[in-house]
């Protein structure tokens, strides 16, 4: 008999389209956050998932093809959470394995929310994938295009969270 579960990805720091907090805000950019990742869990995993990634997209963001605040591949099968700040580089939080790629503030890590003042509510959703490989052949210098392109060639389920922000 199949599960009638999906993916199910969760936050104790982030509901579905409620205001993030500060502390999750980017610093930098005239942003004065803490550039804290919240944190996440999930469960109702699908058979056959070899590794998770992570992404966190602005389609708000005045530019073509939105921004890229988040980039995370080759989160082992086993792990069902990250801890709060787990997108910080020089936290020890993240999976050993998982790769943290760059994002559009030209770095790898987690990039908060900072969209420009007075342009309103922004969307950020952030996504996890349930992928078909144990290993996207890809480094911490690939591009957050590249790096969607191939979760979207993997994806065996995938649920999101949204968060919302403006300055």
């Amino acid at each position: 008999m199949q599960s009638s579960l999906a993916l199910e990805l969760q936050s104790p720091d982030i509901s579905n389209q409620v205001r993030m907090k500060k502390q999750q805000e980017y610093n930098g950019f005239g942003c004065d956050g803490n550039n804290i990742s919240p944190a996440l869990h999930w469960n109702d995993v699908p058979s056959g998932t070899k590794s998770f990634a992570l992404t966190v997209h602005d389609p708000d963001a005045p530019r073509e093809g939105g921004w890229w605040h988040w980039v995370v591949f080759n989160i082992p099968p086993d792990i069902r959470k990250l801890e709060a700040d787990a997108g910080n580089p020089a936290s020890d939080s993240m999976p050993k394995q998982a790769v943290q790629s760059r994002t559009d503030f030209g770095n790898p890590g987690y990039g908060g929310p900072c969209p420009p003042k007075g342009h309103g509510i922004h969307h950020y959703p952030f996504t996890l994938y349930a992928l078909d490989t144990d290993k996207l052949p890809l480094g911490e210098k690939a591009l957050p295009t590249q790096v969607h392109d191939m979760i979207r060639k993997h994806t065996l389920e995938s649920s999101s969270i949204t968060g919302l922000y403006s300055r």
